[in-house]
C-alpha cells in the first residue's frame, strides 16, 4: 500500500481533519505503543499500521 492510499483511508473512514488528530494523537497497543505517525518514522509499512488501525477501529470489513 502506498502512503497516499493510506492517508485516503483514513480520510474517508475519519474525516480529513480528524484523521490527521487520529494519527497524532491515538496510540495503540498494536503498534507497539506508539502513534500512526510514530511508527511511519519507524518504518513501519502503511498497510501494516492501516491493519492495526482497522483492527482498533473495528473498520467494516468493506473498507479494509
Amino acid at each position: 500500500m502506498r502512503l497516499t492510499d493510506f492517508w485516503q483511508r483514513m480520510a474517508e473512514h475519519f474525516g480529513e481533519t480528524y484523521a490527521d488528530s487520529f494519527a497524532h494523537d491515538h496510540v495503540m497497543s498494536g503498534l507497539g505503543g506508539r502513534t500512526v505517525h510514530e511508527a511511519l518514522a519507524a518504518g513501519w509499512e502503511a498497510k501494516d499500521i492501516w491493519r492495526v488501525v482497522c483492527d482498533v477501529m473495528e473498520v467494516p470489513a468493506h473498507k479494509r
